[in-house]
């Protein structure tokens, strides 16, 4: 058992976890930030994403002891209060969520890129979401909402 402080979505968390312990389940059994979801155990399907000092990481594969003193974000912590990040807001105005659950790992992966560079082309927007699986879509109306946000985010800047 290791005594830790995690911060999460700017607020610092005291635990004691398991060595064995992984990210995603302290966010998601000790600390119930659910949105964060399971779906591979293996870094393979991005369901799991957080931000990690600003860069997205599978969390199904980080010891959760190892995050101390780093900055965690998760899909909880993208929204400006009670408003929705942009693109949060373009994943529902492009109609580009159908089931949802690989939702919170391409928001972030987004968010992420959308940081680093406010004009991406789609083959930008591709690479950055391609360690994220969607079952459910041809990827185009993710693509199209994460352009828009990235329109609207330049948009507000201006």
């Amino acid at each position: 058992m290791k005594h830790i402080t995690l911060n999460v979505n700017g607020k610092d968390y005291i635990l004691d976890v398991q060595d064995n312990w992984t990210l995603l389940q302290v966010l998601r059994e000790s600390l119930h930030l659910t949105g964060t979801k399971y779906g591979c155990g293996t870094a393979d399907c991005g369901a799991c994403k957080v931000l990690i000092d600003g860069e997205p990481k599978n969390s199904c594969v980080l010891p959760a002891w190892r995050m101390e003193g780093r900055r965690i974000t998760t899909i909880e912590g993208i929204s400006r209060g009670r408003e929705l990040h942009p693109v949060q807001q373009a994943f529902i105005d492009a109609g580009a969520i159908q089931c949802g659950y690989c939702t919170p790992g391409m928001v972030i992966s987004a968010v992420a890129l959308l940081d680093k560079n406010l004009s991406p082309t789609a083959d930008d927007v591709a690479d950055a979401l391609d360690n994220n699986l969607c079952r459910c879509t041809g990827y185009k109306k993710i693509l199209e909402a994460v352009l828009l946000a990235a329109r609207r985010m330049r948009e507000e800047r201006t």
